[in-house]
């Protein structure tokens, strides 16, 4: 009786299987989705066994729930499908070439970070909570239209209004696009990764924002008065103003234009 045999590209396969299967319990901890895997594993495993036997009908009962279950999984994990896909195409934007040939090229949006960052500055010191989102080139439409529509020119004395604690339009985030409030009172959805427990609602929801969307998301404690800024799924806490400023002109501000060889010349 010889082996099985073995070669190098079993290996490989093996290797990338692990680390493919890695990558996804990585991707989904914190979810439910590691115990409904654990379901389905189970009661393959049970129909393998029951094949073996020969026993017949639960066979074919168990083989009918296995030939149905990869739409039974998409319909099962619909929200986690939709949060992992998101996660893939928000972190190779870079190489997502269908995007650049079916969407339009839009320029860097125009955004002046100044009354931004003083009113953070200014809601910091008397510990108004505050949520604030910044959109890039992500589509932010379904978030606008969760809130309400403001549609008004940045500055710092409509944002603090907006998260002063007894205005109707505190709860929620603001979002911000080309130097316009678009909406306030909007709802962002929570992150569904391990954070520290002393994470807020604010910070969670702006972890999840940063996590399907290119948008800057900034946070202001309603506890501790600190700034947190949450980008590409990182969330940066205890920003002071000087460098909120930084990090704000180095995604929105406006690259400067280059001077052409002419005007050089003259």
């Amino acid at each position: 009786m010889g082996f099985i045999p073995f070669t190098f590209v079993d290996f490989i396969d093996i290797l990338l299987v692990a680390l493919i299967m890695f990558w996804i319990y990585r991707m989904t901890k914190g979810t439910n989705a590691p115990y409904i895997l654990s379901g389905i594993i189970a009661i393959y495993l049970m129909w393998v066994v029951v094949r073996t036997l020969n026993m017949e009908l639960l066979s074919t009962i168990l083989g009918q729930l296995i030939s149905v279950g990869v739409i039974a999984l998409i319909i099962v994990f619909q929200p986690e499908l939709r949060h992992f896909l998101q996660m893939i195409g928000i972190r190779q934007k870079h190489f997502n070439f269908i995007t650049r040939i079916f969407s339009p090229v839009e320029a860097r949006p125009r955004t002046d970070v100044a009354p931004i960052v003083a009113a953070c500055r200014d809601m910091a010191a008397t510990k108004t909570g505050a949520l604030i989102v910044i959109g890039l080139q992500s589509d932010l439409t379904l978030i606008a239209e969760g809130g309400i529509a403001v549609d008004a020119k940045v500055s710092p004395d409509l944002l603090q209004n907006i998260f002063f604690k007894n205005a109707p339009l505190h709860d929620g985030a603001v979002l911000i696009h080309n130097d316009r409030v678009i909406a306030a009172k909007c709802i962002l959805p929570v992150t569904q990764s391990d954070v520290p427990k002393s994470y807020g609602t604010r910070h969670r929801a702006a972890l999840g924002m940063s996590e399907i969307s290119d948008a800057v998301i900034v946070v202001v404690s309603e506890e501790t008065g600190g700034i947190s800024v949450a980008q590409g799924g990182q969330l940066r806490r205890d920003v002071d103003s000087s460098r909120l400023q930084q990090m704000l002109q180095r995604h929105l501000a406006p690259a400067p234009r280059r001077r052409s060889r002419k005007e050089v010349v003259e």
